[in-house]
């Protein structure tokens, strides 16, 4: 892939392809987990949104309550369809939870009820 001067590209900002490849909905909510330290590239944790990514690195992200593990194939030239983004990585790893997605519900009164 080559760039706006026409040399070809050996990175991308991470928040780019972050965002190119969909794991996340814009590229300011790449760039707030990129800066909270939560996105790791080769097992080494970011604080930078415009850390370089290269082909073959290992990015891993969380994702809604899971954290996904892939390996940079491809650094992608727009935001396109799914079906485009998928080309950009493949999955290394069995996505793992981090969270429960529904918080646990715990009631304000015990299960007799209030003492009247």
């Amino acid at each position: 892939m080559t760039g706006n001067d026409g040399y070809e590209r050996s990175s991308r900002r991470l928040d780019q392809w972050l965002w190119f490849s969909r794991f996340v909905r814009s590229r300011s909510l790449a760039a707030r987990l990129c800066t909270a330290g939560l996105v790791t590239v080769n097992g080494a944790a970011t604080t930078k949104s415009n850390h370089p990514v290269r082909l073959g690195d290992i990015v891993a992200v969380p994702q809604g309550g899971f954290r996904r593990t892939v390996r940079v194939l491809a650094f992608g030239a727009r935001r396109g369809p799914a079906p485009e983004a998928r080309g950009l990585y493949e999955e290394t790893a069995a996505a793992v939870r981090i969270a429960e997605t529904e918080p646990e519900w715990v009631p304000l009164l015990g299960d007799e009820g209030p003492d009247l």
